[in-house]
């Protein structure tokens, strides 16, 4: 019990905890928004929304709506063995960036042209910029330091309360290579984006991470 306060009191009182709560409810819109982009152009995306959006067309609900529903059974899991992944963050996550895409996908198809998303050279153009600003999204939401999502608590848990002698790393990789093959048994089609995501994501986010902490949170 004294080790969750300790948590919640370290996390509460971190440097710059106001502006940080800002980088990370810039980051989760801006992932919502650009996500609605890659979702458009269907060239690809992270294994999780690439599962979700699978799953969710296979069910027949809306991909915000599968997305709140998995993540809170995932939250339960979080909230017995690894408190400490949760934060504001969690929250803003599970619940808002699903529905955030959604809305973006349907404003979308009221408003843009739909060969912008169907026919090259548009289609590439609109996915590479969008699978770039959505992995700069993803780098000021973790860098914020205001919690992770389940899905991405998950492994962590997973490395720490069971497979200790196991790299993280390994546990990582064989987590997010299950969530396809699930995607792929309900008739997903992994594209490229999964491919780009898994090369760029880790030294993006390490990047923004060093320019947000000499430039925002003075670190």
């Amino acid at each position: 019990m004294n080790a969750i306060k300790k948590y919640f009191t370290d996390y509460f009182s971190q440097k710059d905890f106001a502006k940080r709560l800002i980088v990370m409810n810039i980051g989760v819109f801006l992932m919502g928004f650009f996500l609605s982009f890659l979702i458009k152009v269907d060239l690809g995306t992270d294994p999780c929304t690439f599962m979700n959006l699978t799953l969710s067309r296979a069910i027949g609900i809306s991909f915000g709506t599968w997305q709140l529903l998995l993540n809170t059974v995932l939250f339960i899991f979080v909230i017995l063995f690894g408190k400490k992944f949760i934060g504001f963050g969690t929250i803003a996550n599970m619940v808002f960036i699903g529905y955030i895409a959604d809305f973006f996908c349907w404003l979308w198809e009221k408003t843009i042209p739909e060969y912008y998303f169907t026919q090259f050279p548009q289609r590439g153009v609109v996915f590479a910029i969008a699978l770039f600003l959505f992995i700069i999204s993803v780098s000021f939401y973790i860098n914020a330091n205001m919690g992770v999502s389940p899905y991405d608590a998950m492994p962590q848990i997973i490395s720490e309360r069971v497979l200790k002698n196991v790299p993280f790393a390994i546990i990582r990789i064989a987590y997010d290579f299950l969530v396809i093959l699930i995607g792929i048994l309900f008739k997903g089609t992994p594209n490229i984006g999964i491919v780009l995501m898994a090369l760029f994501l880790g030294p993006i986010i390490s990047t923004v991470g060093k320019f947000l902490n000499k430039h925002v949170f003075h670190m």
